[in-house]
């Protein structure tokens, strides 16, 4: 049994995203305890970086990108926040489990993340659109 199995991997978020997602966590806690947890767990252990110096190397609100599943789906999306939400358009609720586990993560990383209905899945983001940069 190895750890590094297990291990996540290492993730950056924005300074303004993580006061933005940890309002939202906040405003999740009560009707959805799982997911504002899950939400703050990744808040806590990514790297903050300076909004103005981030760039567009990894996935944050508003970022643009391609990613694959283990089951088969490979998908351009952008990770928006809840009220932007609309998955016809390819537009992924970062309040979400897949959003959850897509936020700060870098092209060729892979991440588990538990659907709905417990099942474990896993997915990789393969490559990051440049655009917004926040600003």
């Amino acid at each position: 049994m190895t750890t590094t199995a297990r291990r996540k991997p290492a993730i950056l978020v924005t300074r303004d995203d993580h006061a933005q997602l940890t309002k939202l966590a906040d405003s999740y806690a009560n009707s959805q305890p799982e997911l504002a947890e899950e939400l703050y767990t990744e808040l806590d252990r990514a790297r903050v970086v300076a909004t103005q110096k981030a760039g567009t190397g990894f996935v944050r609100i508003g970022s643009s990108f391609r990613f694959t599943t283990d089951g088969g789906d490979d998908r351009n999306v952008t990770l928006v926040l809840p009220g932007e939400a609309d998955i016809a358009e390819g537009k992924v609720s970062v309040m979400t489990p897949i959003g959850v586990a897509l936020i700060g993560l870098s092209a060729g990383q892979s991440m588990k993340w538990t659907a709905r209905d417990g099942t474990v899945h896993t997915l990789t983001v393969v490559s990051i659109e440049g655009g917004e940069t926040g600003e």
